[in-house]
């Protein structure tokens, strides 16, 4: 679970990346799921686009696809979402330290 201080660090850094998926009319798909799994092992930090078409809001596809592929959803604006999950072998990104 992401903290806010964590949570902001994450959407700076995302603002320079690229949508690397798109969520249309068949909605959040296995094999969308696996794909943003496998680019979160790799990359840590992605983008995704929810398209006009897309069968639900970017909100429920955020939720939806943070469960199923078990990371942070960092924020949703507007039909872009932005998604983290640390990988423990080799990290890239390294969070603020929380408080306790």
């Amino acid at each position: 679970m992401l903290n806010s201080k964590q949570r902001a660090y994450l959407r700076g850094l995302a603002n320079s990346y690229e949508t690397l998926f798109q969520v249309g009319k068949d909605g959040v798909t296995d094999n969308i799921v696996k794909q943003v799994s496998d680019a979160l092992n790799k990359r840590e930090l992605i983008k995704i686009n929810s398209l006009e078409n897309s069968p639900a809001t970017p909100k429920e596809i955020a939720n939806e696809i943070a469960t199923k592929a078990n990371c942070d959803v960092v924020q949703v604006i507007g039909r872009r979402m932005v998604f983290y999950k640390r990988n423990n072998k080799e990290p890239k990104i390294t969070l603020p330290k929380t408080k306790k």
